[in-house]
């Protein structure tokens, strides 16, 4: 493998981690489906580079799901569900945007320390590649436990998947009957999670997270 090769590789699987910091940061449900939208974006990108340097035709059909489905279809059908719910657009958090960085950064240094070492005898491409991942994955985690807002959790759990499917085609790929399987069971919980938020917004008159403890709390008294 040449040094371009390798380093369009490290570019893009980096990429996404930086647009993975880009969602910590913004406080905006319409602004935040945007920069989803970009990270699926890059995430075809990556998968299709991939595909070409392992010379594995399957990941195309990867490339092309991440693309139609997680960087076109979802996001504007979350755009049309918020403007249906009638959700407040702002995103209320758990700490404020500057915290959530510095723990951003955090784990994406203890992502890198931990990957790297426990993969001292993998491929350099794969290796890092999985650093990578696990950084684009815990942030997704982290999207979602700061996030009071259901749409805003729902986008921290996309962005998370994102990550496995970097890891999946970084260790030179998976089946594509699996890859399939996975895209319709992100579709399914898709479906299922735009028929909650709009029961939640039926009964709450809002999606804020924090109105079911206030009910689960009425209940218990």
């Amino acid at each position: 493998m040449n040094g371009l090769t390798f380093d369009i590789a490290h570019m893009l699987a980096g990429g996404l981690v930086l647009v993975s910091m880009m969602m910590l940061y913004q406080d905006r449900l319409y602004a935040l489906l945007n920069v989803f939208a970009l990270h699926s974006l890059v995430l075809t990108l990556s998968v299709t580079w991939q595909a070409f340097v392992q010379d594995a035709p399957h990941l195309y059909m990867t490339a092309a799901i991440a693309l139609v489905f997680k960087a076109i279809i979802i996001p504007v059908a979350l755009h049309r569900m918020i403007r249906q719910l009638g959700i407040h657009r702002e995103i209320e958090t758990v700490v404020g945007i500057g915290p959530t960085m510095l723990a951003g950064i955090g784990l994406i240094a203890l992502a890198m320390a931990v990957m790297l070492r426990v993969t001292t005898e993998a491929d350099p491409l794969a290796r890092e590649d999985l650093a990578f991942a696990l950084s684009v994955l815990l942030l997704g985690l982290l999207t979602m436990v700061t996030r009071r807002n259901a749409v805003s959790q729902v986008v921290g759990f996309m962005s998370l998947e994102n990550g496995l499917v970097l890891a999946a085609t970084g260790a030179k790929g998976m089946p594509l009957v699996v890859e399939i399987s996975v895209a319709f069971s992100i579709l399914i919980a898709f479906i299922v999670i735009g028929v909650f938020l709009f029961r939640i917004r039926e009964r709450f008159d809002t999606v804020d997270v924090r109105a079911l403890d206030d009910f689960k709390g009425r209940r218990r008294k």
